[in-house]
């Protein structure tokens, strides 16, 4: 059955949707309405109070622990992207403060430090993920050595666009199986891509991901009413394509 990955939130500024969630709580909230809807994971980008990202390993506690109160067992995610932190020995120190952990980290393998931001999660029991957009980060996960330690790969092609963001993502996938990468793998788009590239993923036979954080519309182009309708129409698609 296809693993249908919730994106909460993403780097979406609040007033982007009037159900997007930045606090523990509303966080907590879209979590649970989105298992409840059929997604087996979780993807958060925890905010400070004022609704900026952050790595702060106060602020990435807060959001687990309010999550897990509400979801146990369910495996959450976080994001370390760079523009969270631009600076990669932050970044890297921020990860090594962290007290509560979540289950795995996603790392993006066009950015600086990967390597020693992926071997300092696997040190620490966080899962990663990794993050490839095109045929060269293929190239650097294959020279960074965590190929082979990955909870799974995100292929998430950058295009906003149909057509030019599945041509991406099907070369990145050439690219894996050419170099005989065998870690599952998570297709998503996003934006005008998001639907497009998830019928992509069921047609592999790929996990996928869906969230405010990728859209906030619905396969109809009618605004998403929330994370958890989003995931339900997911389900529903994944469902027609024999996958759920």
């Amino acid at each position: 059955m296809t693993l249908i990955k919730a994106c909460l939130n993403g780097s979406r500024v609040a007033d982007a949707h009037s159900a997007l969630p930045t606090t523990p709580e509303q966080l907590a909230e879209a979590a649970a309405q989105a298992v409840a809807a059929g997604a087996g994971a979780l993807h958060i980008h925890p905010r400070r109070a004022d609704g900026a990202q952050s790595l702060d390993a106060q602020r990435q506690a807060e959001a687990l622990l309010a999550i897990r109160r509400r979801c146990p067992g369910v495996p959450i995610g976080v994001s370390t992207a760079i523009w969270i932190e631009p600076d990669p020995d932050a970044r890297l120190a921020h990860v090594q403060s962290w007290t509560t952990l979540p289950d795995f980290a996603s790392i993006n393998f066009d950015e600086p430090g990967v390597g020693a931001l992926g071997a300092t999660l696997l040190t620490r029991g966080i899962g990663v993920e990794a993050g490839l957009s095109n045929e060269t980060d293929v190239e650097a996960l294959l020279s960074s050595g965590l190929a082979e330690r990955l909870v799974r790969i995100l292929i998430e092609p950058e295009p906003d666009e149909p057509e030019p963001t599945i041509h991406a993502a099907e070369r990145v996938i050439q690219a894996l199986d050419a170099a005989q990468v065998t870690a599952p793998r998570l297709l998503h788009g996003a934006e005008a891509a998001t639907w497009p590239v998830l019928h992509l993923a069921l047609t592999h036979g790929y996990d996928t991901r869906i969230g405010f954080e990728d859209t906030l519309f619905l396969p109809s182009g009618a605004l998403a009413p929330s994370n958890a309708a989003l995931v339900e129409a997911a389900v529903e698609l994944a469902q027609s394509a024999g996958r759920w």
